[in-house]
């Protein structure tokens, strides 16, 4: 017998096609308020816009990359590394891409004003990075496995664990925002966010692959997560982009 497990089984969306959520998925009971009534107004680039600001490798300082020594002591949790490739709708990978990370700590809690899960806030991790793509268009971080954490969409919601990743080109309109996740995550078939996806195929793209390569013995465990930028296999984005 097949059970269906969303919390909302009688709200859903027309069927869509290609990667990306709907921007009104209403088991995303957020979405409901913020999504556009009325058809988008495309507002035309200016020299502003495409020239600046642009980043480069001045911008970035390599240890932003590495989570787990942003404070005096370190925090506490499984720690990781996370590293993968930004790659064009051809293949060809993406340099110089400003890769920006946010996340909860191992606790499921936010160092942020508005949290106000009773989990413990960790002082070592403030759970924010960044770094910029190398030749081979690749990004490595080091951080700490984030917690799964209550959300209040709907009777009993969590999150499952999740980075949040921002994907910037060489100027501010060139950004994408997405979430990766974890193998194996239980909280799957119950998180309306990552089921707002109606492709499985397009799911899958969003979990990243246990790499024992990467794993550092007696350290952390790795995992490898690829960011494709349009075409068939691109990793979907928080709301709709054209190609």
């Amino acid at each position: 017998m097949s059970v269906d497990v969303r919390p909302f089984p009688e709200l859903v969306d027309a069927d869509r096609t290609g990667p990306d959520p709907p921007y009104d998925h209403h088991d995303y009971v957020g979405t409901r308020l913020r999504a556009p009534k009325e058809p988008l107004v495309v507002i035309p680039s200016t020299l502003t816009e495409l020239t600046g600001p642009a980043y480069g490798e001045s911008s970035v300082d390599p240890r932003d990359a590495d989570l787990t020594r942003q404070h005096a002591g370190e925090p506490l949790g499984e720690r990781i590394i996370l590293s993968g490739r930004v790659l064009g709708s051809d293949g060809k990978p993406l340099r110089g891409q400003l890769i920006e990370i946010w996340q909860a700590n191992a606790a499921g809690r936010y160092a942020h004003e508005i949290d106000d899960h009773d989990a413990p806030l960790d002082p070592n991790f403030t759970g924010a990075g960044r770094c910029l793509t190398d030749d081979e268009g690749r990004y490595r971080f080091v951080t700490v496995k984030p917690g799964a954490y209550p959300w209040k969409n709907h009777p009993n919601a969590w999150r499952p664990n999740h980075i949040h990743f921002s994907v910037f080109g060489r100027a501010v309109t060139e950004r994408l925002v997405t979430q990766m996740y974890f193998p194996g995550d239980p909280l799957f078939p119950y998180d309306p966010i990552f089921n707002s996806i109606r492709d499985e195929k397009a799911r899958e793209r969003l979990i990243a692959t246990f790499d024992i390569g990467l794993t550092q013995p007696e350290w952390a465990l790795g995992f490898t997560w690829d960011i494709v930028v349009g075409g068939k296999d691109a990793t979907p984005l928080e709301e709709p982009h054209d190609d």
